[in-house]
């Protein structure tokens, strides 16, 4: 049997990342050949990999790469099974040599294709499974391409990538509020007008029923029921729609008594109300028509309008789970 030497071991576990005793073993194995032990550790990662392939892998670490030009971006998220090995320096390292092959591919499927190391980014995710002992998956790959792009990161958990159609002054922190924005408030798509119809009556009956049954429950706690909306998006809110709740809002001023004289005061806030009211799908969904996590008298178009003729072109966010 070959004599294995320390320097062997070390070589081994700096090539694949494995354990000092799984080298060690690899190496027995291979009888002191290098790339056989490689192979051996790689069977073993696929063994691994087929035992936890229905495992959930719900942890891991986004991360964002940004080209030196910042005209274009990626983002991925490397996904494990448990926080623990998350939290790991190695498997922040792992993330970041993954993204770095990231950066040059244009699609998920060609980043998968891609090469790591001499082997393809699939492969080098069993190899790792075996290494670590968990499910290793890329569970999300997100690329923008724009006259500026920025980014944000929260924590390693969640990251967002914007573009923008011009690179204003001050674009970087413009990117990085609206990225992190996006990152905060979960918004899946950049405005109210790019909604389906289909899916927005269809919102609009859940979200009513869910109301009415709230309200249901409120009822017999005594308590102050909810506002039951009419609509839920602005993409509703036709000019019928906007001069009926004015007729109604007349109404209400009318019965109450105020002098008709200073209804033109009044009525701004009451339609502006109406529309806050009649629009939350907008604001939990449609990141331009959400209220500025910076400042919520502002929405996020209003803030963007403050640099200037700059628009947001296309952004992009990743999360566990």
């Amino acid at each position: 049997m070959s004599k294995i030497s320390a320097a062997d071991v070390k070589k081994l576990r700096e090539t694949t990342g494995a354990g000092m005793m799984d080298c060690k073993n690899a190496l027995v194995e291979a009888e002191g050949n290098f790339d056989k032990a490689i192979e051996v550790l790689r069977k073993k990662g696929q063994k691994i990999a087929a035992k936890r392939a229905d495992r959930e892998s719900t942890e891991g670490v986004a991360i964002t790469k940004i080209s030196d030009d910042n005209t274009y971006g990626v983002a991925i998220v490397l996904a494990c099974e448990t926080d623990f090995v998350a939290k790991n320096d190695s498997f922040k390292k792992l993330a970041s040599e993954f993204v770095d092959v990231a950066f040059n591919c244009k699609t998920k499927e060609e980043f998968l294709a891609a090469d790591f190391g001499g082997i393809p980014v699939t492969e080098k995710l069993i190899e790792q499974t075996g290494v670590i002992g968990e499910k290793i998956d890329i569970t999300s790959f997100e690329r923008i391409e724009a006259p500026y792009v920025g980014a944000y990161t929260h924590v390693g958990k969640i990251a967002a990538i914007v573009g923008l159609s011009a690179a204003v002054d001050k674009a970087d922190v413009l990117t990085k509020d609206l990225a992190m924005q996006a990152a905060s408030m979960g918004a899946t798509t950049l405005s109210y007008k790019d909604f389906d119809p289909a899916y927005v009556a269809a919102e609009t009956e859940a979200r009513i029923a869910a109301i009415v049954k709230d309200n249901e429950e409120l009822v017999r706690l005594g308590k102050t029921l909810k506002n039951i909306p009419q609509f839920v998006s602005r993409l509703q809110l036709t000019d019928e729609a906007l001069a009926a709740a004015e007729q109604e809002a007349k109404e209400q001023l009318k019965a109450e008594g105020k002098p008709e004289q200073i209804w033109d005061k009044i009525l701004p806030g009451k339609i502006e109300r109406f529309i806050s009211d009649n629009t939350t799908l907008d604001q939990e969904q449609a990141l331009l028509d959400q209220k500025f996590i910076k400042d919520e008298k502002k929405t996020v178009a209003e803030y963007i309008k403050t640099y200037g003729n700059v628009e947001v072109k296309t952004f992009a966010r990743v999360t566990l789970g």
